[in-house]
C-alpha cells in the first residue's frame, strides 16, 4: 500500500453478477482525516462500491487495504471493529426507543457486549452520560427522552449520526446522508457531517452536488463501474467527461 497518509485504498476492485460488471476496477485512495465523496450518475456503481466496502458483498476480484492492511477476505463485523462505520440511506434508528437508548445500544456494541438494560447502574449511568454528549454534539440533547417515531427525519438522519458515533468509527461511510430532505434539514445535517469529521474520515455517497461542493475535499465520479474523473470540487465540474455523464439539470449544478 502507497503512502502512510491513505485510510483506505481498493486496488482493481471489481465485482460482476451474472455477466454484468456494477464495479470494473476501480482504485479508490482515501486521504486519512478527509470528507472524501463519491459520485456518480444512478447506476454508476456507488452503492455496490459501500456494499464491498463494508463486505456485504464479495468482490469479485481487487483487493481493499485498511490502515495498510488486507481486509479483502475479512468478514463484516471483523470491518467494524476495526472502525469502518455505516450508515444506511434509509434512517436505521430504533422509533419505539428514545434517541438516548438508541445512542446506548450503539455504545454497548462498541464495547462489545449486549444491549441490557439491567446491567449495573454504575454502567448505564457512565454509558449514559456518554450517549446525552453525543446527542448533544449532534444537537438532539433535549430529545433524548423522547419517542423517536416523532421526531422530524432531518433529525432522525442525526440521531443516526450519533449511533454511529457511538461504534467510536475510524472511518465513517455515509450512503446518501441528505436524501429526502427539505432545504432546512440538508443544511443542518450538511453542517453536522462537516462538524463531526474533525479527527475523523468520511466517505459519501450524495446525490446533491451543493453539498459534495461545500465540504468534500476530494471527490471520485463513478461512471458504469469505473472511475471517470477524481479531484477537487473546481477539478472534476471542469471536466466535460463529468458533465455529459450527468447531463440535464444536475450537469448545471456541476457548474
Amino acid at each position: 500500500m502507497a503512502g502512510g497518509d491513505l485510510i483506505l485504498e481498493t486496488k482493481r476492485l471489481t465485482k460482476a453478477f451474472n455477466g454484468f460488471t456494477a464495479v470494473n476496477g476501480v482504485d479508490l485512495s482515501v486521504r486519512r482525516g478527509a470528507i472524501h465523496a463519491l459520485i456518480g450518475p444512478n447506476g454508476a456503481g456507488k452503492t455496490t462500491c459501500f456494499n464491498l466496502l463494508t463486505k456485504f458483498l464479495t468482490p469479485t476480484s481487487g483487493q481493499i487495504f485498511f490502515d495498510g492492511i488486507e481486509i479483502t477476505g475479512a468478514a463484516p463485523a471483523s470491518i467494524a471493529r476495526r472502525g469502518v462505520i455505516r450508515s444506511f440511506q434509509i434512517s436505521a434508528v430504533f422509533p419505539h426507543l428514545s434517541p438516548v437508548e438508541n445512542v446506548l445500544i450503539g455504545l454497548q456494541r462498541g464495547l462489545g457486549v449486549s444491549f441490557r438494560f439491567w446491567s449495573s447502574g454504575r454502567m448505564l449511568a457512565r454509558l449514559r452520560a456518554r450517549a446525552l454528549e453525543l446527542l448533544d454534539e449532534v444537537g438532539l440533547a433535549r430529545y433524548a427522552d423522547a419517542k423517536t417515531a416523532d421526531l422530524s427525519y432531518g433529525h432522525k438522519r442525526a440521531l443516526e449520526i450519533a449511533t454511529t458515533l457511538a461504534m467510536d468509527p475510524v472511518l465513517m461511510l455515509l450512503d446518501e446522508p441528505t436524501q429526502g430532505m427539505g432545504h432546512e434539514d440538508v443544511d443542518r445535517v450538511t453542517a453536522l457531517i462537516k462538524k463531526v469529521s474533525a479527527g475523523r474520515t468520511i466517505l459519501m455517497v450524495e446525490h446533491n452536488m451543493k453539498i459534495v461542493a461545500r465540504i468534500s475535499d476530494t471527490i471520485t465520479v463513478l461512471q458504469r463501474g469505473e472511475v471517470l474523473a477524481e479531484g477537487s470540487y473546481a477539478e472534476v465540474s471542469a471536466d466535460p467527461r463529468v458533465k455529459e455523464a450527468y447531463m440535464g439539470a444536475e450537469s448545471e449544478s456541476l457548474g
